[in-house]
């Protein structure tokens, strides 16, 4: 590579950088606006939303544990790890109300 080259990839990489960290910058700003959004209007982002008829219904078969974990990070954008959580605990309460 020619002195230019090296140049023009050391240009690219630095707006690269620059442009990553105005963004990263923007992102924050509109997530604390958003925070407080929610906090006038009462709302707990960290709350966990219900399950659906559908889900708790599926979470009550050993067999359809797969389904129903599925459809709740479908319904409510849960990660895998907590609707995993709430998954169990359904199935948990029925196994015990079972019993």
């Amino acid at each position: 590579m020619t002195n230019t080259e090296y140049f023009l990839a050391f240009l690219l990489v630095a707006n690269f950088i620059a442009t990553f960290f105005s963004n990263t910058h923007h992102l924050q700003d509109v997530e604390q606006k958003l925070n407080l959004v929610l906090a006038h209007l009462g709302i707990d982002p960290t709350a966990m939303l219900p399950p659906s008829s559908h889900a708790i219904a599926l979470a009550t078969d050993p067999q359809q544990r797969i389904a129903a974990i599925k459809a709740y990070r479908i319904q409510t954008g849960a990660g895998l790890k907590d609707a995993v959580a709430v998954i169990n605990k359904i199935a948990a309460d029925a196994k015990s109300t079972d019993a």
